[in-house]
């Protein structure tokens, strides 16, 4: 599954997980996760973890009550939207869209 929500009990946060499969990817370096969480500015905390299967992963706490537009963004080059997020916006890109996430 592509992202997968953990709400904690504790706190008004959600650990979201998202994972972006290797077939889309196509043997990429490096997977950027950017959007409206970080101001779409790629950082060390955003940089996604490549996994053995080719596959990369990022985990972030945000917070609930809230939606985020997000894509990412491969070698710095290609923009992917997730197919299984809970929403896609237009952007104002063209034709381009944005992909939401609700909590």
């Amino acid at each position: 599954m592509p992202i997968t929500k953990k709400y904690l009990k504790s706190n008004k946060v959600c650990k979201v997980t998202f994972k972006l499969e290797a077939e889309k990817v196509l043997k990429a370096k490096k997977v950027e996760l950017l959007g409206s969480f970080n101001e779409w500015k790629p950082s060390k905390e955003t940089t996604m973890r490549k996994l053995k299967d080719g596959s990369f992963t990022k985990t972030l706490d945000l917070s609930t009550a809230s939606e985020y537009q997000f894509r990412y963004n491969v070698d710095g080059k290609a923009w992917v939207n997730e197919s299984q997020s809970d929403n896609e916006v237009y952007n104002g890109f063209g034709a381009e869209t944005n992909s939401v996430i609700v909590l």
